[in-house]
């Protein structure tokens, strides 16, 4: 394209490259960024995207997240956007730029220097952060699942943890195999199922040493009365029936007060022994958007959007997903309550919405479609053993739970789904079916 064209062509910045900044990107290059209506940049911290929903069985072991993952570089060329590396970390709303940090190796080396981008339509999409809401060790001696990294950071840890109660001479100590998952949510009730079936797997292969059903344990603690708090009654009920046949150790109504590195404490004074803490309680937007250049925040740190999902100060940037506070129908943007929950359901509706929104902007149009959050159900998968949920919609004229088969199905869908936004239909068959006769000859989880 001619540098003088590309110039005077609409940006369209994305900071973000989760679920729905990917999807956003992908679908506005299919279309703007394939015909040179505008250029589409994409901005993540990362060289690569994993779906987030899977980080609790890469965790485990069950995924390995080399046959999973897509790289952004080459996402962006198939799909006519482009894609900068590095972390947004100010904002310039009167020169309309963003600033983004250096980015380093690992060897601390400074690789990309710090750059500045500017837009003319700007979405961020940066997702949100795990919330250790000030727990005294918390940030020190736990694991969040917020990235790949600390998801095989974490897998790491247990790995090593089998291999060192193998080769040890003294028996297994209290707390060494023992991991304890704090906050009940969809997160921590999956990784729970999906590290009971991992760890069993593991010790099979030659760990004859440790005794899984009496060296290994698990255990999850919910601060509510209920598991999966924000979910219906009777989905809790039945995940908490599942959980108890696997032996998965549930304290609920607990409220963590401290972590060390020898274990965790309530504020019951419980104390359970564990080298192996994982913290998937609550969450918040990163910390960077706290009242960045003056745009409203609320108490979790997420832009305050109205229902265009454009922030209340600023009609040129945009905020969608976990990041941003988004008012019900019916509602306004002065308060947190009536706001959109944090689900990846709805930044899937909210990146389908804005593809709309950027094309009128680019277009010239002032009449920006207003987001409605469809709520579709919830599935939690247990790994083998399980899967539950409840369908809503129109469809089931209301809510109806399903478990078993057609609900694992559904499940899987989900991320099913997520790739053919990417990909399309036939590429994400074509890679099923080839992913269905290797599995044959693979391990079922992973070694190293």
């Amino acid at each position: 394209m001619d540098k003088n064209k590309q110039e005077n062509l609409h940006r369209v910045l994305i900071v973000g490259g989760g679920a729905g900044g990917l999807e956003l990107a992908t679908k506005l290059g299919d279309t703007l960024g394939r015909k040179g209506k505008a250029l589409i940049t994409l901005v993540d911290k990362s060289t690569t995207h994993v779906w987030k929903p899977l980080l609790h069985e890469i965790a485990a072991g069950s995924m390995n997240p080399e046959k999973h993952e897509l790289v952004y570089i080459a996402q962006a060329h198939w799909h006519h956007f482009k894609f900068r590396l590095g972390s947004m970390d100010s904002l310039d709303r009167s020169k309309r730029e963003i600033s983004i940090s250096p980015h380093y190796d690992e060897d601390g080396i400074e690789v990309i220097p710090r750059r500045t981008l500017q837009y003319d339509t700007l979405v961020i999409a940066v997702g949100s952060t795990t919330n250790d809401f000030g727990v005294k060790g918390a940030r020190e001696y736990s694991i969040a699942l917020d990235t790949q990294d600390q998801a095989e950071k974490f897998h790491r840890r247990l790995h090593n943890a089998l291999l060192r109660a193998q080769t040890q001479v003294a028996p297994v100590q209290a707390g060494q195999l023992e991991v304890v998952i704090v906050g009940a949510g969809a997160t921590g009730v999956e990784l729970s199922a999906e590290l009971h079936n991992t760890t069993r797997e593991l010790t099979a292969y030659g760990l004859d040493k440790i005794d899984p059903d009496h060296d290994i344990n698990i255990s999850l603690i919910e601060a509510s009365k209920y598991l999966l708090p924000a979910l219906p009654r009777k989905l809790s009920n039945s995940v908490e029936i599942e959980l108890k046949k696997l032996r998965v150790h549930l304290y609920t109504g607990e409220r963590v007060t401290e972590v060390t590195d020898k274990g965790v404490f309530t504020h019951s004074g419980r104390f359970i022994p564990s080298a192996l803490v994982v913290w998937a309680a609550g969450i918040k937007a990163p910390d960077f958007l706290r009242e960045i250049d003056g745009l409203e925040t609320n108490r979790i740190n997420q832009l305050k959007v109205h229902r265009t999902l454009q922030t209340t100060l600023d009609e040129n940037i945009f905020a969608f997903g976990d990041c941003a506070a988004c008012p019900m129908p019916g509602n306004d943007t002065s308060h947190d309550e009536g706001t959109v929950p944090p689900r990846a359901q709805a930044a899937h509706q909210q990146a389908s919405m804005l593809v709309k929104t950027i094309k009128c902007r680019v277009a010239g149009r002032k009449d920006l479609p207003q987001y409605t959050y469809l709520d579709y159900g919830s599935l939690v998968n247990l790994g083998h053993h399980t899967t539950v949920g409840n369908l809503m919609g129109a469809i089931t004229g209301g809510s109806l739970f399903i478990e078993g088969m057609f609900a694992r199905i559904m499940y899987k869908s989900l991320y099913k789904m997520h790739l053919m936004a990417l990909h399309g239909i036939w590429d994400v068959a074509l890679k099923t079916i080839a992913r269905m006769i290797s599995r044959r000859t693979e391990s079922q989880v992973k070694l190293h």
